[in-house]
Parts: C-alpha cells; structure tokens; sequence
C-alpha cells in the first residue's frame, strides 16, 4: 500500500512540475516577443526560435535550460512547415 501512495504521490509531482515547465515556457515566449519588440525587430516564428537558440546555447541553469526546451517546443510544434514548390 506504502508503495502504491508513493508511485500516486510522483505521479502528482511530475504533472506539477510539467505544468509548471509549460507556465513558465509561456512566459518565456512572452519574455522573447517582448525582447524581439522592444529591440524593433521582426515578431515571427522564426525569430522566436533564433532567440530561444540563443538563450539555449549561453544559458547553464539546468531548470532554465529546461524551461528554455519547452518553450521551443512549443513554438516549433505550431510553426507549419514551409512549403517548397
């Protein structure tokens, strides 16, 4: 039974945490579209994603790098694919 609570328990905690990894990815989108605005650049998918790139290659917290990940994911998993005639 101890065993059953504990599995149930990291189950919980890793939904948390995921959720937690996606609130936090969202702000980070935010954070980069606001980055990108200020700096009078183009907002687009693409520069999302070269801006992610970025703090991906120079960033070395592990919880960051993470957060980082997700948001790159995300934004790529929404991004259509070109079109090549």
């Amino acid at each position: 039974m101890h065993n059953m609570t504990t599995t149930a328990s990291n189950i919980a905690e890793y939904f948390t945490q995921q959720h937690e990894l996606m609130k936090n990815g969202a702000d980070v989108i935010t954070a980069v579209v606001g980055e990108l605005s200020a700096s009078q650049q183009f907002v687009n998918n693409k520069a999302i994603i070269l801006k992610l790139l970025e703090k991906l290659e120079s960033e070395t917290d592990e919880v960051k790098l993470d957060i980082y990940r997700q948001a790159l994911e995300a934004v790529v998993q929404r991004t259509p694919d070109d079109i090549i005639s």
